[in-house]
């Protein structure tokens, strides 16, 4: 297959690719894709027939950044939809990071193991036998001190007097969760 230089505006950047690169990997590609950017025709960026990117998502997001205006593009033409996601995790393999929240909710992982990614799965010399304990007392425990928040609404005319009466409690320690808490059983018993 031949590569033809193509405009970056024309390429669509794949919003499913799980593979990125952070911050000082990603300055590197940039880097290195100024340094010798005939590195590209080399390894050119693959597209489907959509112009949507099958391989070299990072390296097109360095391109960018590197300020080229064009690329050498290879169209990867009549790929079945599954095909192209193959394609996806067996470019990547070797590099970068894995968006791995993306991979556990997009990708199916009988699939990606088929492929070649090692994926998270159950360790069979771990002892889940712990899981089988009664943990409550324990867990009660954790929770000791722990607070939580949640947000309450005002309209804007009490906004600042609630947030005074916030103020004139937790300076004195006062517990404003249990007393909002009484208030509401007291107001709700009336109904």
């Amino acid at each position: 297959m031949k590569s033809t230089l193509t405009k970056i505006s024309a390429i669509k950047r794949n919003p499913n690719n799980p593979r990125i690169l952070k911050d000082d990997k990603f300055a590197k590609l940039t880097q290195s894709i100024k340094d010798f950017p005939q590195m590209l025709e080399i390894r050119p960026i693959v597209v489907n027939d959509d112009m949507v990117v099958l391989g070299g998502n990072m390296r097109l997001k360095a391109c960018k950044e590197a300020g080229l205006k064009e690329v050498p593009v290879i169209k990867a033409k009549d790929l079945s939809e599954e095909q192209q996601r193959e394609f996806i995790i067996k470019d990547n393999v070797g590099f970068g990071d894995w968006d791995w929240d993306l991979l556990a909710n997009e990708w199916d992982t009988e699939a990606l193991e088929d492929w070649g990614l090692e994926l998270w799965g159950i360790d069979e010399d771990a002892d889940y036998s712990v899981l089988d304990e009664d943990l409550d007392a324990e867990l009660d425990s954790m929770t000791d001190g722990v607070k939580k928040a949640i947000q309450i609404e005002f309209e804007a005319e009490h906004y600042e007097e609630a947030q005074e009466l916030v103020k004139f409690w937790r300076e004195r320690e006062g517990y404003i969760g249990m007393m909002l808490i009484d208030k509401l059983k007291q107001a709700k018993e009336t109904m």
